[in-house]
């Protein structure tokens, strides 16, 4: 079970995008300005990622403009309390890096 999570968690960006969402819905562009350093691609590749696995939804908005929405579902809420005692922990036990 570790090596599945840790896989998943591992892949860059998936555990950060389920900590952006954990403060509430948003759209594409407004994560891709919380997250400095993701690409539009990369984005749009764990987006659907994490859509697929069920962790998140996405909604379209009708116009105009359209515009669409991500926000955790049930199963990616139950993974919040997990990333916050993980982040817990690296505060007290990792040393700061410049991106904090």
């Amino acid at each position: 079970a570790l090596l599945r999570v840790f896989g998943f968690l591992g892949k860059r960006w998936n555990g950060v995008l389920i900590g952006a969402l954990a403060e509430g819905p948003a759209g594409f562009a407004e994560l891709g300005r919380t997250l400095p350093g993701i690409s539009e691609s990369v984005l749009s590749d764990r987006l659907n990622e994490l859509t697929t696995l069920g962790l998140i939804s996405r909604t379209v908005r009708e116009g105009p403009p359209i515009g669409v929405s991500y926000q955790l579902t049930a199963r990616g809420q139950a993974l919040v309390p997990a990333l916050a005692a993980l982040a817990d922990w690296a505060r007290g036990h990792l040393p700061a890096t410049p991106a904090g």
